[in-house]
């Protein structure tokens, strides 16, 4: 794991256990995660996540989900802000990710919120991933 972006690391250890058609994926937790977690569940893209407390700084377990036994139901994920590059929008440019089928995943001044929750709310803010 890379010690610079674990949202990176969040997504690709999601998108191989999708590759292999795990069941469950376990990840050092944080509040950014948990937030993106929220976001998958509520937009139908997960089964479920929960929050395991251990000596540190606790592990998130997502429960991923399938249509029928192999087919996953997120097609892909996207990390666009990076480290090196950080990318922004404003209330009046927020990105569409697939015409709409797909989501983006936004920090705000009012917390972690998809691409529709923002322009309902009418803020911008850190564009963190695209969910398709």
């Amino acid at each position: 794991m890379s010690q610079t972006d674990p949202i990176a690391d969040m997504l690709t250890i999601i998108r191989n256990a999708l590759e292999r058609g795990k069941s469950e994926v376990s990840i050092p937790s944080s509040n950014m995660k948990e937030a993106i977690a929220r976001i998958m569940k509520q937009e139908g893209y997960i089964e479920d996540y929960s929050v395991e407390k251990d000596d540190k700084q606790g592990i998130l377990k997502i429960r991923l989900k399938y249509l029928g036994k192999y087919r996953p139901v997120i097609k892909g994920l996207k990390k666009i802000s990076k480290p090196g590059r950080r990318v922004y929008c404003t209330k009046d440019d927020i990105p569409r990710v697939l015409d709409g089928m797909g989501v983006a995943i936004i920090s705000t001044s009012r917390g972690i919120l998809t691409d529709k929750e923002a322009e309902k709310l009418g803020v911008g803010g850190e564009v963190i991933c695209y969910i398709w």
